[in-house]
């Protein structure tokens, strides 16, 4: 790997990224969910401005490829993980939404093995279950800020827009893990 593909502008906002998490999660624990929400949405900005920079400085990488996707797994993951353990968001979503990615994750890497498949680019459930997890955090915090019955209402809709994605797109990645490997000639048992 190259040390220009780390030192490019927008891996270093993905990296920049991961390196919020541990300070939103300080902010969590301490009750200062304004300033825990503040910087989740500092985070998500740096995601948007990541891809567009990659895009118009033409510096995609395979790195960023791969650290992208991690980035938001990390944050995202953690936020649900840390919500749930304070109670501020049912246990229920965060454990689907660990299983979905555990699975994800260990199908990619028997996909890699048997079949060298590299391809894991998320598919528009997957981004549609991204959008709803970052809604879910970003309104289960702004619920600790303000305790709003609209907003407790956008939370829990977007905790079952969570869920529901979650379940389709896992479903969705079966079928397309099947579909690639019937395209490398591999037969799916």
């Amino acid at each position: 790997m190259k040390l220009s593909q780390i030192l490019s502008a927008p891996n270093q906002l993905t990296l920049l990224r991961m390196i919020f998490v541990p300070f939103i999660v300080i902010k969590i624990v301490e009750g200062k969910f304004l300033w825990a929400l503040i910087l989740f949405i500092l985070a998500g900005l740096s995601d948007g401005l990541d891809g567009l920079l990659a895009r118009r400085l033409h510096q995609q990488t395979l790195l960023g490829q791969y650290l992208d996707p991690i980035a938001d797994k990390f944050l995202l993951s953690t936020m649900f993980l840390v919500l749930a353990i304070l109670r501020d968001i049912p246990w229920k979503y965060t454990v689907l939404v660990f299983s979905r990615d555990l699975a994800i994750l260990s199908a990619s890497v028997v996909l890699y093995a048997i079949a060298g498949l590299r391809d894991f680019r998320p598919s528009i459930f997957g981004k549609a279950n991204t959008f709803a997890q970052i809604a879910a955090v970003f309104f289960a915090l702004l619920f600790e800020v303000d305790r709003l019955r609209w907003i407790w209402i956008a939370r829990m809709t977007f905790l079952h827009a969570t869920a529901a994605f979650t379940i389709v797109s896992g479903v969705h990645y079966v079928f397309l893990a099947g579909h690639r490997m019937r395209g490398h000639g591999h037969p799916v048992t």
